[in-house]
Parts: C-alpha cells; sequence; structure tokens
C-alpha cells in the first residue's frame, strides 16, 4: 500500500481538513481502511474506556442518503451562521478571506458528499445526553483521538480526510439508515475518506502562540 515519506513533524503539521483536493473518482481500497482503523485503535483512550466502533459506508445508496443529511445540516448551518446564529463568537480571530475560503469549500463538501469513495462514521458505546462535561470528557477523550489517529494514517497513506459533524443533527435518522442501534451507540462524527489531488500539503497559518497559552494561570 502507498506511503508518503513524511516525517512525524510533517505528517502533524500537514494533516488538513480536506475538501476541494478530495479525489471522488479514485475507488479506496478497503485494505487502506483496515490499515488506517488498526492504528486508530492504538490511540490513548479516557477512563481507560475502549468503546470505539467505525461504521464504513460505501454503497452508493446509503452514501446518498446520509450526503443528504449533510447536506441539508450545511443549509440550516449556513443560514443560522449568515442571521449571526452560529455558535462561533464575533471575536474569533478568523480573518474575512479565511472564513471566505472555509465557507466556499465546505459548500463544495456539501454539495458532493455523496460522491466520496468511503464515509467512516465513528461512533462510541453509550450516550452522553444531558451528562456532565466531566462524564463527557471520558468518553469524547477515547473517541477523538482514535479518530485523529485514523485520519494521521490516512495521510500518511496519501488519504485525505476532514472531521465533520454536521450530519449529527439527523443522528437518529442516519442511525436507522445504517442499522446503528441509537440508544445505546452515539455517532461522533462523519469522516470523508479519498485519494487526494497530489499530495504536497503544508502546514497552515495560525495565531501566535502567546495570546493563547497561560503558564500557571489564565
Amino acid at each position: 500500500m502507498p506511503q508518503l515519506n513524511l516525517s512525524s513533524d510533517e505528517l502533524l503539521a500537514t494533516t488538513r481538513s480536506v475538501r476541494k483536493r478530495l479525489d471522488f473518482s479514485r475507488l479506496v481500497e478497503p485494505e487502506l481502511i483496515r490499515e488506517c482503523l488498526e492504528l486508530a485503535v492504538q490511540a490513548p483512550t479516557g477512563s481507560n474506556m475502549q468503546g470505539w466502533h467505525f461504521v464504513i459506508v460505501t454503497d452508493a445508496q446509503k452514501k446518498k442518503a446520509i450526503g443528504e443529511m449533510y447536506r441539508q445540516s450545511y443549509t440550516l448551518y449556513r443560514q443560522q451562521r449568515d442571521a449571526g446564529n452560529a455558535a462561533i463568537p464575533s471575536d474569533a480571530p478568523i480573518s474575512a478571506s479565511t472564513m471566505s475560503k472555509v465557507r466556499d469549500s465546505s459548500q463544495y463538501l456539501a454539495d458532493r458528499m455523496h460522491e466520496v469513495p468511503v464515509m467512516v462514521i465513528p461512533c462510541i458505546y453509550g450516550r452522553t445526553d444531558n451528562t456532565s462535561a466531566f462524564q463527557q470528557a471520558g468518553v469524547w477523550g477515547s473517541i477523538l483521538p482514535a479518530v485523529w489517529n485514523f485520519m494521521l494514517a490516512a495521510r500518511a497513506r496519501g488519504l485525505g480526510t476532514t472531521w465533520t459533524t454536521l450530519h449529527l443533527m439527523y443522528e437518529r435518522e442516519a442511525a436507522q439508515v445504517l442499522g446503528i442501534p441509537y440508544e445505546k451507540i452515539m455517532q461522533a462524527a462523519l469522516i470523508p475518506v479519498a485519494y487526494t489531488l497530489g499530495t504536497d500539503f503544508k502546514p497552515a497559518p495560525r495565531i501566535p502562540l502567546e495570546p493563547i497559552v497561560h503558564w500557571e494561570q489564565w
């Protein structure tokens, strides 16, 4: 299977949220997804919890159904954001040009989500509905590192991924499409997976550390 010659630092600095550079026309080998999942489950966990599950979706009709849920969710989110109701603080350090690019690429993915070769829906046993931050931390602290391991492993193999959660507006409906036992299993994200158009990703511009790092106290 293909492997990019990336150092660990390069891998960490260039694993991007890939939208416009996903290759929708190229199939992704099941063996490659399995390799990435083998590394995903090596991730550290919160509270020693290993209740991971990964639903892999390649069926065209199921992708179409999930993709439509994602598109509808994105449309609603976009409307809320345009109306100033999205849950992003007005003083968040995001430039207008950056936000415009993100919106453009996000719309592109929403329109074509159903075309991705593979959808990976990471899930975890148990639900965090109406629970405290303390209780949630162990659950999310287990599934999030596993998914990040998957995304890093995918990048190392020339695959692109994006962390998305918009379809969770329709989590129960998605569970019905995929046969997920909703009352016991919580979906955490929807990760589109495809080969990338080129592999030359670069570190992203980020704000300096000084405003966001607090030694000893805030």
